[in-house]
């Protein structure tokens, strides 16, 4: 009998677990329309500290889109300066009916998206709305929100993309375009603020739009 209950705690707590973090699904339809914002910073403008790091702010950036997947780092070389990575998709990459056809995944700092036969969109609309961004927190309040966030949560990241000089890291640029691939597509992303957009409203949107 203590066995059972036992099991039946560690089922609880597993399902638990899962329920928590389980993905966000929407209605059919593009919930972020808007492309990130980029405005570029003078080549002059000085780099800062960030622990044993050296940040040279190359733009400031912001983003409304939506999590596609998540991934922590804890052991490779880049953990230490940046814990998180956050796939990222915004226009037709929020759209429930896109994403439905896709599988996505992230390893070894890359993100990555499959689909059975045919892409659901063309493959350079894909690229071009969706992205990997290593985050680096600037806050560890940030840092805990990042880890935490769901499959399918809606945010808001603001802050600089940079250049990130240290130790075991040597010199990580920051992509500065959308619509690059391969090894040094991915945005270096010092994030001052992140909000939770209300998913309700933007449904909202959504249906209203399409009437």
């Amino acid at each position: 009998m203590k066995s059972f209950i036992v099991l039946l705690a560690i089922g609880l707590g597993c399902f638990g677990y899962w329920y928590l973090h389980r993905p966000i699904t929407y209605l059919p339809g593009v919930l972020l329309a808007d492309d990130p914002s980029q405005i570029m910073l003078p080549a002059d403008t000085p780099p800062f500290a960030e622990g044993a790091f050296k940040l040279k702010p190359l733009a400031v950036f912001s983003i409304d889109a939506r999590v596609l997947h998540r991934k922590i780092y804890r052991y490779d070389r880049q953990a230490a300066l940046v814990p998180v990575d956050l796939a990222l998709g915004w226009g037709p990459m929020s759209d429930q009916k896109v994403l439905d056809q896709l599988k996505i995944t992230q390893s070894m700092r890359f993100y990555w998206y499959e689909y059975p036969r045919q892409p659901p969109i063309p493959t350079e609309q894909i690229i071009s709305h969706s992205t990997n961004v290593h985050i680096i927190p600037s806050t560890k309040a940030i840092a805990s929100q990042c880890k935490s966030l769901r499959e399918g949560s809606l945010v808001h990241l603001q802050g600089d993309l940079v250049e990130a000089n240290g130790p075991r890291i040597g010199t990580w640029r920051s992509s500065l375009s959308r619509t690059d691939t391969g090894n040094g597509a991915c945005e270096l992303m010092w994030v001052k603020e992140l909000w939770i957009l209300d998913a309700g409203s933007m449904q909202d949107r959504q249906i209203a739009s399409a009437h």
